[in-house]
Order: C-alpha cells, then structure tokens, then sequence
C-alpha cells in the first residue's frame, strides 16, 4: 500500500490513506478515539481500511496526537479532574464538529478527492462527532459508521468515578449528544453501521442497541467478539500492529463503506 500523507487541514492534523490508482475519488473522515488508539495516526493503523477505493482520511481530535501539550496527554487528564463533561468531553466534541468544514475545504484543495458526498466514522468520543456531523450539520454524507461510540454523552459521564453535579448547562450539554433522541435526523441524512465490542462497556452496549432500533432500516448492528472498548493497545500514541479484533472491525467498516460507496456511485 501507498505510505500514509501527514498534514494538517485548517490547523487539525490528518493522516490520509490514498486509494489505489491517481484519479479523484470519494472520501471517508475519520475521528479516533480517546482510548487507544489516541491519535489520528494510530487510529489509521488500527482501521486502514485498505480494500476501500475512497481516500481515508483520519483527523486529529483536540489536545491530542500532535496537538498534545507538552507531548503527552496530562493536560487531558486535568481537565477530567476539573470537569469530565463540561471540561473535556462535551467541549471536544464542540469543537472536533466545528473546525471540521474549514478542515474539509482544505482537504479538498490539498488531495485528489471527488467533491461528492463524504463517508463519515468515528471511534468512542469520536463517534459523537461523526454522528454530530449527521444530526446537526448539511455536510453532504453518503454513510456513515461508529465504533464503540459515545451515542448517549450521558452514558460516557456515567463511567467516571462518583455522581455527576449537573446543573441547567450541563444538563442541556449532555441531552445535546443523545443521538439516540436524534434518531429521525441521523435516519433522515445517511445509512449507519453501529460496530460495537461484546466485552465494551455494558451502557454502552445497550446504547448502540437502541440507538439501532430507533433508526430501524437506516443501521446495521456489528457486535465483535472479545472486543473491549479500545482498539489498539497502550500507550495508542504512535501507530501499533493492527490487534486481531481490530483487524474484524476493520473488515466491517471495509464491506459497509464499500457497499455505499457502490450505492453512491
């Protein structure tokens, strides 16, 4: 396969995997985890998606990867011990969603990519931005796909220590990434494949299973054997063989896009 392109696109950091061949063709975003894989690059090694003839492009989320303070991933830690939601996990969402139409302008004017509809897929806190980009923007989206997603912020809140104190912000910032209760509007935009771990966390399961029924026709469910939550092990920084689970969810995601793209086309 073609070596993997580093950049950046409007300030976020992209690893992009080219298609076979040099003519203009689709394009499939992703955003990783913040387990491991815990950056654009690992994620790419953990889901390639090599058999695709789209370019995979896999951007960076916020303070991770290249945008790491002072190189490691503290500064995310203290931000959990401040505030898990309103600190770290709603406000990375709010913006991994926001810098992305300035990333995929600049992704168009720096690779070979059709301008048709885009193919979207994120991995845990990833995933609520792919599923944000399906609920709450117009970008154009031929399908899209989450991979032991945060589909209910709600459930992602509940597995720090302790009871949460929410109050009227917190309370509207969580309801806002229930993508459960978008269900109509994902249904409405894109077909979704929901791959979720048979060992990931018990909430999280049984969210990915709602989230399925509520869209009904639109999804498709793939539950992995011995799949935990992350896809790749620690430190998940730099790119790492590609883990036997992984390699089953990357045939998933393969045989879902390559079948939309085929729809697309």
């Amino acid at each position: 396969m073609d070596s993997p392109i580093t950049g950046t696109a409007a300030g976020v950091p992209f690893t992009a995997l080219p298609p076979a061949g040099d003519t203009a063709a689709p394009l499939i975003v992703t955003w990783h985890m913040l387990d491991a894989p815990r950056s654009n690059a690992a994620f790419a090694a953990a889901l390639p998606m090599n058999d695709l003839p789209a370019w995979r492009v896999h951007l960076g989320m916020p303070m991770c990867g290249e945008r790491m303070v002072d190189g490691s991933i503290d500064a995310i830690g203290e931000l959990i011990r401040k505030d898990p939601l309103m600190s770290f996990l709603y406000p990375f969402v709010q913006q991994a969603t926001e810098e992305f139409p300035a990333a995929l302008a600049s992704i168009r004017a720096q690779l070979p990519v059709d301008d048709g509809p885009i193919g979207v897929l994120g991995g845990s806190l990833g995933g609520a931005v792919a599923l944000r980009i399906l609920a709450d923007t117009e970008i154009p989206v031929f399908a899209g796909a989450v991979v032991n997603g945060a589909i209910r912020l709600r459930s992602v809140v509940d597995l720090f220590p302790g009871d949460y104190p929410y109050d009227a912000e917190s309370e509207k910032a969580v309801d806002s990434l229930d993508f459960v209760a978008k269900a109509d509007a994902l249904a409405a935009r894109a077909p979704l494949l929901v791959v979720s771990g048979e060992v990931d966390h018990p909430a999280l399961r049984t969210d990915a299973v709602d989230l399925v029924d509520a869209l009904g026709e639109r999804s498709e469910l793939v539950s992995i054997p011995g799949l935990a939550h992350p896809l790749a092990d620690e430190p998940g920084i730099e790119p790492a063989p590609q883990l036997p689970p992984a390699r089953k969810v990357d045939a998933s995601l393969t045989k879902w896009f390559r079948r939309h793209l085929t729809a697309a086309s």
